[in-house]
């Protein structure tokens, strides 16, 4: 064939191919898929305790920031006082599929226990009651199971809602494919497979400041860590200093408070877009924990190397999806001398509304306060504060629930 005859025909394959993605750009048509996708993003939520590792602790709350259509294990304050290392946050399971498609999913959760989920689940286990309130590994591992999934583009959206703004919803704020699962109580429906837990594993990251005030990232898990954002917020004054891969070890100086909340999440969301989310995925991620990751005090943010989540927490799809993806982000709650003093104000003033920028974290900070205190009289102070705000979170959830 002659060189002019090639010139012409890859031109006018070019210029077809310019047309075609022009039409698909520019059209209101959702994506073509050839095949079954999943992509998943959550959250593992840990305190750092005096050497900077995970420690267990319990938020003392219930299920009070969800919908009240979500399952629970058991009932809504069943994670009254349950202690554990990781708070596992509203991992959302997306499906892409250009045809209806049933498909079935297994999350086995190590060292852990799933309390929440949407919609109702064929099985969770386990079924036997907990020894205690502490997951100290005499329990199987937890696991839940939908037997029926039916992936179907062309459903027609009937969203269960509660009348009430919640976060829960910004996660279906994506081009995914909605699901369907038939039970007992009718047809569920659904943008995404929804569940929570508690476990009680190590975490492969440990923060701790050093005496110079900066903040030592120990890597302690087995791959390298991809990621990590150093945040603080005072008051309305917030601010945040990136780092890169963790090897090894890293330090960070603290950040100056002179930045934004738009700007950490624009910086967010390119992190999770890098590690495979699509871009409307990762704006709901972030839309979805905006009050909470962004709430009073100093943590560090981690993304999670991607052996470590698939062996703590298994996933398994079938059929098997071309492509799977999944992002989670790991929270290390970093309790600061700022955080101290703060919390040490609140108390002698009474200001109620400065303790409750601490929320679910209050208890954990008070019993470090404590285990720091060399005179006894100002720790028993700090001991009758924790006793007295135990038993009124407590006393608040159940009445809740």
């Amino acid at each position: 064939m002659k060189m002019n005859s090639l010139r012409a025909m890859s031109c006018a394959l070019f210029a077809s191919c310019m047309t075609i993605s022009a039409g698909l750009i520019g059209s209101e048509n959702p994506a073509v898929f050839s095949g079954l996708t999943a992509h998943e993003w959550g959250t593992f939520t840990s305190i750092a305790g005096e050497n900077g590792q995970a420690v267990e602790w319990s938020p003392l709350t219930g299920s009070t920031d969800l919908p009240e259509f979500v399952e629970h294990f058991r009932n809504a304050g069943f994670k009254l006082g349950l202690r554990g290392t990781v708070r596992m946050e509203t991992p959302v399971l997306y499906f892409y599929d250009s045809r209806e498609e049933t498909v079935s999913v297994n999350v086995r959760f190590v060292k852990g226990v799933i309390t929440e989920w949407y919609p109702q689940a064929s099985r969770v286990e386990p079924r036997a009651a907990l020894y205690d309130a502490s997951l100290n590994g005499r329990q199987p591992d937890g696991s839940i199971s939908w037997d029926a999934v039916t992936v179907a583009p062309g459903l027609r959206v009937d969203f269960p809602a509660d009348g009430r703004d919640n976060h829960y919803y910004a996660a279906r704020q994506t081009a995914s494919t909605p699901v369907l699962v038939k039970t007992q109580r009718g047809e569920q429906q659904e943008k995404f497979l929804f569940y929570r837990g508690v476990a009680n594993f190590a975490v492969p990251v440990a923060a701790r400041l050093t005496n110079g005030g900066q903040v030592l990232i120990e890597n302690h898990g087995d791959e390298e860590i991809p990621g990590v954002i150093l945040f603080e917020r005072r008051g309305e004054k917030v601010g945040f200093r990136m780092g890169g891969l963790v090897k090894d070890r890293a330090l960070l100086d603290p950040p100056e408070l002179t930045q934004t909340l738009d700007s950490l999440g624009r910086e967010l969301e390119g992190l999770l877009v890098s590690r495979g989310l699509y871009q409307d995925e990762a704006h709901a991620m972030v839309e979805t924990w905006r009050t909470s990751w962004f709430e009073e005090g100093s943590r560090l943010f981690y993304l999670a190397p991607r052996g470590f989540v698939n062996a703590v927490l298994p996933l398994s799809i079938r059929p098997v999806p071309v492509q799977t993806v999944r992002v989670f982000v790991g929270r290390l709650e970093l309790v600061t001398p700022a955080t101290e003093g703060a919390v040490e104000r609140a108390l002698e003033t009474h200001d109620g509304a400065a303790l409750a920028k601490y929320e679910r974290f209050l208890e954990p900070i008070l019993q470090a306060m404590i285990k720091e205190e060399s005179n006894p009289v100002r720790a028993r102070r700090l001991q009758e504060a924790l006793g007295t705000y135990w038993s009124a979170e407590i006393a608040k959830n159940r009445g809740g629930n």
